[in-house]
């Protein structure tokens, strides 16, 4: 099989090529693509009708989408899952410093000991989107004991959660919303998550539970997060997306005294190359061997 890396070419992502036994190839002459460091309006410049292929360098596809450049009788993958131990970690230390009131403290000038402080052991845990971080994140909060009920697209059962229920299932989302003490926000962007976690979605949620997001900005109402975090109808958000994103400077968010902003880096730079190295070998292994492939990408669902 011949590969081509690019638009910019990566000695990583070569070295990935070439240690699964493929060639590395020119992008006229290839039939697998492993698209990294160009935008997706560049692709016409090298969709050919002989690719069979194409690796994608992120989770997340909505700019593919945006750009209208998917098409279904090409294979594409995505690098979901890729790095889901890396952001489920990071979701668990933005939950935990919930728990303890830690946006609180570190805002402080004075010896105060805020209200609210909770464990995490014992809690309700909601993870809308429970993929490969949703399971990820459910692995790390074993020790935790936590009760945990999950949302994804087909409804099947998610190891590890009490309860699972289809995204489709609006009561059942709520149910979702309304008992759990921290919602994780982890579902794809798609036209129909869009603003998923809207005023009614933040009033259904419990007083005092916290909203996680660690998916993409556009999932939640930002104007909506702010009125509610003012109103106290919840009791806190911590987000590693915005909307938009970047958040201006000066936004409440960043003062907001329950809110905790990381500005996304639940997925560093120095630890993506490594993860997406792996998955561009494993996959070009797999797709040598005829195996199915890691991260197929759905281009009729967007993701």
């Amino acid at each position: 099989m011949k590969v081509h890396v690019g638009p910019t070419a990566h000695p990583e992502l070569e070295s990935a090529v070439l240690a699964a036994g493929a060639e590395l190839s020119a992008a006229e002459d290839a039939n697998a693509l492993v698209w990294f460091g160009g935008e997706p309006s560049r692709f016409a410049d090298y969709d050919r009708p002989d690719l069979e292929w194409v690796q994608l360098p992120s989770a997340g596809i909505e700019s593919w989408v945006s750009a209208g450049v998917l098409r279904e009788d090409l294979t594409f993958t995505s690098a979901a899952g890729t790095f889901a131990q890396t952001v489920a970690e990071h979701t668990l230390g933005l939950m935990l410093a919930g728990a303890r009131q830690l946006p609180a403290m570190a805002r402080a000038t004075a010896w105060q000991r805020p209200e609210g402080m909770r464990s995490l052991a014992g809690s309700t845990v909601g993870i809308i989107g429970a993929g490969g971080i949703g399971k990820a994140l459910i692995e790390m909060l074993r020790p935790f004991q936590v009760r945990v009920l999950a949302v994804n697209r087909s409804g099947k059962p998610v190891l590890g959660a009490e309860r699972t229920c289809r995204s489709e299932d609006a009561e059942g989302v709520n149910e979702v919303l309304a008992e759990s003490d921290f919602v994780v926000v982890a579902a794809p962007a798609t036209s129909a998550t869009s603003k998923l976690i809207d005023a009614a979605a933040l009033r259904t949620m419990k007083s005092d539970a916290w909203l996680i997001n660690i998916a993409r900005g556009s999932l939640v109402d930002t104007e909506a997060l702010v009125e509610a975090l003012d109103a106290g109808r919840i009791g806190g958000a911590a987000l590693d997306v915005t909307d938009p994103e970047p958040l201006r400077d000066g936004h409440p968010l960043f003062s907001h005294p329950r809110a905790l902003i990381s500005p996304h880096t639940a997925n560093p730079p120095s630890l993506q190359m490594p993860a997406l190295a792996r998955r561009v070998e494993e996959n070009v292994r797999r797709q040598m061997a005829g195996q199915p492939l890691l991260g197929l990408v759905d281009v009729a669902a967007g993701y």
